[in-house]
This record gives C-alpha cells, structure tokens and sequence, in this order.
C-alpha cells in the first residue's frame, strides 16, 4: 500500500469555511491513520521473513523551494503538487513499468526496472514542466536524481544505499534538471539520445566513497559547438563540442538555470519570477560610525557574512566583488535584483564605538519590496563571529533553509579571540582584494601583525599564503624586493600553519604554488577540495579555469570560468583575464580581446591583461590597437621597476601547450614586439655612454637583484678597475669571483675573470627604478636583466 499524501486536493470554490476547515482536519486524520496502519502492517510483514536485497533504478524528485511556497499558499501548492502527481509522474512511470513506492509530501519515490527507462521517464517529465514554462504561472518545479544500486525491500518500500544515492543526487541537480550517478550512467549512455555532462566525483553525505555524477540535457539531444575562430574549423569541431559537453561543470550542485551564461561582463535583465526564491546579494554595510576610518570594518563584516551565507545549502550567495560595485551607490533593492540575478537583497549598518558593536540588517524581498526579516545586534568586538551567526541564522529561518549538522556546529565557531588580531586582519583584506603588487605589499605587514597576535589564527595565516604564492606565479617578487625563490618559501612557511585550519584560500593558494611550479594536476586537486569546503567562492572556479587553460584544456575550462562569473556577475579584472586567455587558447582571438578590454577597463593597472590584448590583437592584424597595448604594457612595467617586453623575455604565462604558446609569441611578433631589449627604442633613449659608464663603476660599490629571479648581486670595484663579484653577478665562480678586470669597450662594460671569461652587457638606465630599491640601473647580459644602484 503507498504512503497517503497529507495534500487531498485544492481549493473549492463556493466552498463554506467551517466545511473547508473540517475538511482538512478530517483527511489529516485519516492520513494519519493510513501512515499508521501501514507501518503496522508493514511490521507484520517483515516479522516472519528476511529482509530482501535486490538491484533496482531508483528514481527520486522533489519540488524546489516547496518551504516558501507553501508559507505564501498552502493549499494551492499542495493542489498544484497532486496534479503534478497524478498529471505528469504517474502516467509516465505506469508507461515505462516504474512503481511508485510513495509520495514525500513534496517529493516522490519510485522504482524501475530498468534504469533506461527510468531516465526516459524523468526526461519527459522534464520536457512536459519546461514546454509549460511561460504558460502555467504557477507551476512547479522539480529536481530529480536517479541512481542504479543495491536497495533493501522492507515490504512496499525500499531502503538502503541505492535509494541515499539517489537523494542525494536530487539535491545535485537544478530547478528541472536531472542527475544520475555513473552506475546510471554506463547502462543508458549508448541508449538514449540526450547529451550528458561529466561532474566529476562527488562526495556525498553518508556516503562512504565519492560517486561519479552525470548531468543530463534536458532540452536538447545534443548541446550547441561552442563558437570558435573559423581558422581551423576541422580541428576545432570536435573541440567545441567538448567545450560544451562540459559546460555547467562543477556548478550543477547550486548554479541557476534561469541565468543565462555570462559572454560578457555587460549586465543582462533577468526575469525575477522565474529566479529561485533562495538567491540573495549582501550589499556593502555601511559605516554609521563616528569614524569614517571605520570603512574597514564594515567591510569585513559585509565578506564575513557572504563567506557565512554561501555555507548554507540551497542558498545562491552572489560574490562580494560584484555587490561592492554598488558601495557609496544609491540604488534600490528591485535595481540589484535585476543586474545580478538574485530574489533578495540584505543590507544594513554597522556601527562600532571602541570595543562596542552594533550591527543592523534587513532582508528584502526584491518582487514585492517589502521586508522578509530585519534584527538589531548589539555586542562586543569579541563577539563579532556571534553576531555574524546571529544574522545568518534570522535569513535561513526567514527562507525556511535548514543548515545542516556541519553548519550547526560551525556556528559561533570564532576565526580568532583576539579582537586586534581581527582587525588587522580586516586591514589587510582591504589590500589583498586589490590584487595589485603594490597593495600587496602593504597587505603583509596587517597579516603578519594579526599572526603575531594570535598565533592561532589560521585564516590570517592562510591570507599571508596567499599574497606570497601570487607573488611567486606573477613574479612581483622585484616590488617588495625579494627573490623569487623567497616569496614561495614564505608562502610555504605559513601554509604550513594554514592547513591545519581548513579554508578555501588555504587550499587556493597551496594550487597557486603547484600551478607555478606547472604542477597542474596537483593544482586542480587542491582547488576541488576548496570547492567542496566552499563552493560559493568564485575564485576557485576562476583559478580552476585558469589551470586548466595553462595545461592546456581550455575547454575544460569555459564552463568553470562561466560560474565564476555567474557568481559574480560584475567580476574583478582577473576573472575576465582568465575568460581572455581561455578564448585565446581556443582560437577565438575577437572574443579574446574583447574581454581583455574589458579586464583593462575594470583594472587599468593589470600589466597581463594588456599583453593578452596586444597579442590578440595582432593575430586579427589590428597593429594600432596592438601596439597601444604593447606601449601601456612597458609604461606599467618601467613604472614598476621592470623593462619592457621582448620576444626572448616576455612575462611567461606557464602555457603547457606549444602550439598556444607559439600563437602568443607570434602575436607579440605582430605587434611589433622586438625580439630583444637590444632592438627596443627604449634603449636608444636610456643607455648610458661609456663616460657615464665608469663614473658609475669605478671606485664605487654596486648592488641589486636579478630581475627574474629576484637573486641579490654586488659588485666592490676599485678605482683602477679591479672588482670582485658577489651574487648572481659570479654565478660562474659559484657566488664569488675575486680579481675581476671591468673594461669598457664601446657601448659594453665587460668583467674579464681568469683571463679566459669575458662577460659583456649595456648599461641603461631603470626609468621605474629608484636608490631604495636598488634598482637605478639595468647591466643587460644576453637575456638577463641586473638590476642594481650606485650604494656606496
């Protein structure tokens, strides 16, 4: 006997109340009994028999956000859930010999057979609810999971393993899609005419061992080519249809159909009554406080609570990037709903006096303008994590969320105890999210005060990590005066800490350092694992993209990049960099260099994105516009203390594939990029003459860094030109030559060592450098670039 549903019908009009409420009471009694007598029966049953096993097709869908809906009408939704179920589920599970094992009061359980049938089953019930979508405005929708597995029959139900799987598959899948698991899989592939999406290896609650998931295609058999440059169409056919097959990967568990894929970073309207009802932005708090320099704090509160709220399951949290877009904006709730694609908006105040904290927010529902829920928190600077938990948990009520076991324990979990330590660290964010060298540099010494504060404090550690390890892969070791090799042993040195205090930006930069190391696959392990402890953190689907594109499987990397942007819908210059480098990877040098247009528009001072877009744009053959990139380029990187690009020595970008690196190389060629520093005009302009040469040398003593690497170098020369040689400067004597002959030969200086060694280069002069950082001069030797100044 099937499980009674405790929904009996819908509204009837002309109906008296007092019969409508009687009704009601009556069928819940009733349907208690059913439950009752059912289970009693059930329990005879198995009393004098074994429990059986069996392979079954377990199908099981539910109804998105079935909590709200029936808080705004109860009865309706019930109605409109039986029609549904005897409509649409139960003529397609009798047509393809499925059973139903019972109704879930917003779901459903059913077994097959045959798995084929049980994912044709779930197709055209899918099809059906899409082809009504516009023409039923109150229709539902449903996720739907499928699994093939072992189950336990305990009379008319089933149990087990195979029907968890299933479960967990459901909460996998979108508003109207389907997910099935890599059993399904391997038996309708070759059956069926829909296209599938690989989502990897999940890992699911109580579930011992990942299991691989599936997405289905819904509403197409096969999914569209990704568009490509026409230059090679045979070759890259096949490679955009990979591009798609992969689309949507890794983002299926919490990504919203309704919003259509981002192609550019231009806003595009979203129609809010199709957008799911748990979808929130968290605008900028603002600052009520006496002090203005309290902005800060404000803003770590608004990143802490988006980090909070993005943990809870069946909540889309859009990125703090985006929503900072509109600090010190006035904008109304309906005008943030519309550009980011979300149902509610939370804003509110912080005010901070001392010690004392006061904390306003409320949550406002964007369709109707009216508010869903607002609270007032008042407390101390160390109870700031409280109270952060205080907000998240009045939204997930106000939504009807449930947070799970892990949530309720991680709440009033404290970052740190120290309040000090918390505010430097919250000055330091404030650099950091600038992703530029120079406030990376200021960011540091905020971190490693907060790490000397509280030497418990992982997060700071796992910042401090962070700064370092994108030092390293960029190579701005030169703009806070280290050695390259330093900054990766730094970064090392306080991941060491921050392992053992597990966040995503632990785990991101631990795949930076692998990537620069072109430990790729190392990479992409670290960052699944930051998107399982994380998984609305967008910078770990862009760093994923990035990967994938550097090893090169930019392919692969589209649909990572894509949620990432669909997190945050107004992205930071580095998301669309990667977009711009992935497009170039793929050939498609017009969408390549519009994004890098787009990456120099929202970030000015990115040196790479300019060199992306003057590579691109010398494969179209626009020279002027390739051209202006390359001069901004060298303009940033003189400012900077570097030297402008050539071919023998542009900025590496860790490309593994040769043939992309080769495009990239022959577009800076055709941007008129001088294969070396020798046949750059810059160089006519700032070599020194042989005069000034030896004012510089002789008598003086010299010291600076090999500007790849950031190694330190000296040189001591005596008046009649004698030196000796520390550093790189004698990497050939193994750190230090002694009786070294300077001459001066035409436009060269020259260190002569054992009358054998003739080491010769021009000197010119740094335009970005400065005495303080040593790096006036540049003694340009082959490929290599001596930075250095006159210390003594």
């Amino acid at each position: 006997m099937r499980h009674a549903t405790i929904c009996r019908g819908g509204k009837r009009p002309g109906a008296v109340e007092g019969q409508k409420q009687r009704t009601i009471t009556a069928n819940f009694i009733l349907a208690t009994l059913d439950i009752a007598l059912n289970w009693l029966a059930k329990g005879f049953r198995l009393s004098g028999r074994q429990m059986e096993r069996r392979l079954a097709a377990v199908m099981i869908a539910d109804v998105c956000g079935y909590g709200l809906l029936t808080q705004a009408d109860e009865e309706g939704t019930c109605a409109r859930f039986q029609t549904d179920l005897h409509d649409l589920f139960e003529q397609r599970i009798t047509a393809h010999r499925g059973r139903l094992i019972k109704t879930m009061g917003d779901g459903l359980l059913v077994e097959f057979h045959s798995v084929v049938e049980a994912v044709r089953c779930a197709v055209e019930v899918q099809r059906a609810k899409s082809a009504s979508r516009g023409v039923d405005e109150g229709r539902l929708e449903f996720r739907i999971g499928i699994n093939l597995g072992d189950v336990i029959v305990e009379g008319d139900d089933i149990q087990g393993d195979g029907v968890i799987i299933a479960e967990r598959l459901q909460s996998l899948a979108e508003p109207g899609g389907i997910v099935i698991s890599g059993t399904a899989y391997d038996q309708v592939e070759k059956h069926l005419d829909v296209g599938f999406v690989f989502l990897g290896e999940q890992r699911l609650k109580h579930v011992e061992k990942p299991v691989r998931t599936y997405r289905l295609w819904v509403d197409q058999t096969r999914p569209a080519k990704a568009k490509v440059s026409a230059r090679h169409p045979k070759r890259w056919a096949a490679l955009g249809l990979s591009a798609v097959v992969l689309a949507a990967l890794a983002a299926a568990a919490w990504w919203r159909p309704w919003a259509p894929p981002a192609n550019t970073i231009e806003d595009q309207p979203v129609n809010l009554s199709m957008a799911d009802k748990a979808s929130i932005a968290v605008l900028p708090f603002a600052n009520v406080s006496d002090d203005p320099k309290q902005d800060f704090f404000a803003n770590g509160m608004t990143d802490g609570l988006v980090t909070e709220l993005a943990q809870v399951s069946g909540l889309f949290v859009i990125a703090r990037n985006s929503t900072f877009t509109y600090k010190g904006r006035s904008v109304t709730p309906r005008q943030v709903s519309e550009e980011l694609g979300v149902r509610y908006v939370l804003e509110g105040s912080v005010q901070r006096a001392g010690e004392q904290l006061r904390i306003n927010a409320q949550l406002i529902d964007s369709v109707s303008g009216g508010n869903v829920w607002a609270g007032r928190f008042d407390g101390s600077l160390s109870d700031v994590f409280a109270l952060q938990d205080k907000v998240m948990r009045g939204i997930a009520e106000a939504l009807a969320l449930r947070l799970n076991p892990d949530q309720q324990m991680a709440s009033g979990r404290k970052e740190t105890t120290v309040p000090e330590a918390f505010d430097a660290f919250l000055r330091g964010w404030e650099h950091h999210r600038r992703t530029t060298p120079e406030d990376f540099e200021k960011a540091v010494p905020y971190f490693e005060q907060a790490i000397s504060l509280d030497p418990a404090y992982g997060r700071a550690y796992a910042a401090a990590a962070m700064v370092y390890a994108r030092i390293y892969l960029w190579r701005w070791h030169y703009q806070l005066g280290i050695s390259r090799v330093e900054a990766r042993a730094r970064a090392w040195q306080y991941l060491r800490t921050a392992q053992k205090h597990k966040t995503a930006l632990a785990f991101q930069a631990t795949a930076l350092l692998s990537e620069a190391d072109w430990q790729h696959a190392d990479a992409l392990a670290e960052l699944r694992q930051a998107i399982a402890l994380e998984p609305g953190d967008s910078w770990s689907y862009a760093l994923t993209a990035f990967v994938l594109t550097c090893a090169g499987r930019p392919a692969e990397a589209l649909p990572y990049i894509r949620t990432a942007m669909r997190l945050d819908p107004h992205p930071p210059s580095f998301f669309v960099y990667v977009l711009a480098l992935t497009q170039f990877s793929l050939e498609d040098f017009e969408a390549a260099a519009a994004a890098a247009r787009d990456s120099i528009r929202l970030n000015p001072k990115d040196d790479g994105s300019f060199l992306l877009l003057a590579s691109a744009a010398g494969q179209l053959g626009h020279r002027t516009e390739a051209e202006q990139a390359v001069a901004r380029f060298n303009a940033l990187r003189l400012s900077r203390g570097g030297i402008a690009v050539t071919l023998s020595a542009y900025p590496p970008l860790d490309l593994q594939n040769q043939q992309i690196r080769d495009q990239f190389h022959e577009g800076l060629r055709l941007a008129g990029v001088p294969e070396t520093l020798m046949d750059a005009d810059s160089n006519l302009r700032n070599q020194l003459a042989v005069g000034e040469a030896r004012s510089l040398f002789l008598g003086h003593q010299l010291r600076g860094r090999l500007l790849d690497s950031g190694e330190e170098h000296q040189a001591l020369v005596s008046t009649d030109g004698i030196a000796t040689l520390t550093g790189d400067w004698a990497s050939l004597g193994a750190g230090r030559m002694t009786d070294v002959e300077v001459r001066f030969e035409k436009d060269a200086v020259c260190f002569l060592w054992l009358k054998t060694t003739n080491l010769c280069g021009v000197v010119l002069r740094n335009p970005g450098g400065s005495r303080a950082r040593e790096n006036e001069f540049i003694w340009y030797h082959g490929d290599r670039a001596f930075t250095f100044s006159q210390i003594r």
